[in-house]
Order: C-alpha cells, then structure tokens, then sequence
C-alpha cells in the first residue's frame, strides 16, 4: 500500500571528543526525526547537548539512539550480553538523552536502538524483549523504530508501545527482510539516484531487489540514511527531491 506521508531520520550526533563523525549539519535541515548517540557507541554529554539544541530549534523530531558500550568498534560488533544488562544500559542511555530534551523543551519522540544491538534485537526475542522493557519503563509515550515484523517490532507492540517500520536507504536487504551484513558485497550502497527510486519504491509498497536474487516488498514508515555513510547529505537531498516528485509528504510518525 502506497504511502502519503514517510519520515526521514538520520543517527546523528555520533561524534565525540576530538573526533568527528557524520555529516550531522548538512542533514539536519533535509531530516524530519533523527536519533541521538547517547555516548556508549559515539557522542558524549557535550555532543548531545548541541545535537539536541539544533535539532529543537528546526523543528526535527527527536529520538534517542541507545547502543552496545563499543566506542572502538563503532557498536557494529555483536556483543554478548544479558537482558538485564540491555534494559539497564538501554534506560540508563535514554534517561540521559531525555536529561537534554528536558533542558531544551522538547519531547522524547521515539527510541531507536543502534548498529549490532538493532540487528540482533531483530531476531533475539530476549534482547527485543529488554530493549522494549526498557522503553516501556522509562519513556513509555515514546515510539520504537523497528523493522516490520522483527523480534522487537512484536516486543514493542506487547508491552504497549507505538512502532515506526523502519526501512533503510542506503543498505541492501536479503529476502527473509533483514539487513544484508555489512561484510557481504553489495550490503552498503552508493548511488543517489538508484537510492531514491528504491526508497519510492518502499514507500509505494513496491518490490525491490534482494542481494540474494529475489525480491521483497517492505512496510516504511520511517526511512534512514546513515550519517556517516558517504555523500549522505546528496543522497538525502536525492531521496527528499524524489518524494516531493511524486507527492509524498515527509514527516515524524505519530
């Protein structure tokens, strides 16, 4: 079913430190939510606050981007953890970023989690379950970004929560809906162009092709270009420009 409305979101303010990461400036006036590193995989207080503050002030739907405690593997590496351990770190990140919201006058619109922790909340129903706990128990009016039909889309929905289908415009897909990894060639893509016709085609309910030769057709509510993949402003601006081609307004769910 085609869409009239999507959301474009970003994860932003990754940075920290002396290090800079992301092309977080260029995306924030081209994104309609975003979501904020709460300093265990990037950012730190400082970042946040800035982040948060920018944000506010163009109107961007704020969310906060609770990932593994892996600043030197970026929070793409699986780790193994308890689910206790992923509802603690998972509400203590939120209650920080929240911290700021607070400070800024704004709400905390929604909770995405990040990079690995995204990906095995995906089919680990105990982490999807402590992640979904976690966001219940500390920002319960929030919604949850995840992939349709995932362990954490269900866990979300069983502890009351509001979901956001989530899709991805510059990964790959393999034909069970998941991400293809990052290790596989052809899981992270480039052109502008051929990202912007894939993401209509999602937000139309179309099928796109798969790295692994079929076809798929996913629910997007909410669309994500990865900051710090390259030409990320370009590609946002292509992707904006390809939407507003065919009448397709974007906005923060609700």
């Amino acid at each position: 079913m085609s869409n009239a409305s999507v959301d474009l979101n970003s994860d932003v303010g990754e940075s920290f430190g002396a290090w800079t990461i992301g092309a977080d400036a260029g995306l924030f006036p081209l994104i309609s939510s975003a979501n904020v590193a709460c300093g265990f995989h990037g950012g730190d207080p400082r970042v946040m606050e800035r982040t948060v503050t920018a944000l506010a002030e163009l109107g961007v739907a704020i969310g906060a981007h609770p990932g593994f405690q892996d600043l030197v593997g970026f929070g793409r590496r699986d780790i193994m953890v308890s689910a206790d351990e992923v509802r603690t770190d998972v509400m203590y990140q939120i209650g920080a970023l929240k911290a700021f919201c607070d400070a800024a006058g704004v709400p905390l619109h929604h909770v995405k989690p990040h990079g690995a922790m995204y990906n095995m909340a995906a089919r680990d129903a105990s982490m999807a379950d402590a992640i979904a706990r976690a966001v219940a128990l500390s920002a319960p009016e929030a919604m949850i970004y995840a992939q349709a039909g995932t362990e954490l889309d269900r866990a979300a929905r069983q502890h009351g929560l509001r979901v956001a289908h989530e899709v991805f415009a510059d990964r790959a897909y393999l034909s069970n809906g998941l991400l293809a990894p990052r290790s596989m060639s052809g899981a992270v893509l480039h052109d502008p162009v051929e990202i912007a016709a894939r993401i209509v085609a999602m937000v139309r309910g179309e099928p796109i092709p798969t790295v692994d030769g079929d076809s798929i057709v996913v629910t997007a509510d909410t669309v994500c270009i990865h900051s710090d993949t390259p030409a990320a402003v370009t590609i946002a601006e292509a992707v904006r420009g390809a939407l507003d081609a065919v009448g397709i307004t974007i906005t923060a769910p609700e």
